[in-house]
């Protein structure tokens, strides 16, 4: 039983553990969505606008955690 509530806690942690890439990502989802749903972007500069997005936002996640990693 110990190892199903170890698994069910890292299963949270990689959801809850950055909660600045977590809310990045989010809004560029909102962002691009938008755009796409009310004409503004077609929906295949769309994909490219979350792929991008999502990459921007985990790159700056990368970053923050680096710089809070140096002693």
């Amino acid at each position: 039983m110990s190892a199903l509530s170890a698994a069910l806690r890292e299963l949270v942690g990689l959801f809850v553990d950055d909660s600045a890439l977590a809310l990045l990502a989010a809004l560029v989802i909102a962002i691009v969505t938008l755009a796409t749903k009310l004409g503004l972007v077609p929906p295949l500069w769309g994909a490219f606008g979350l792929v991008l997005g999502c990459a921007v936002a985990l790159a700056a996640s990368l970053v923050g955690a680096r710089r809070g990693a140096r002693p």
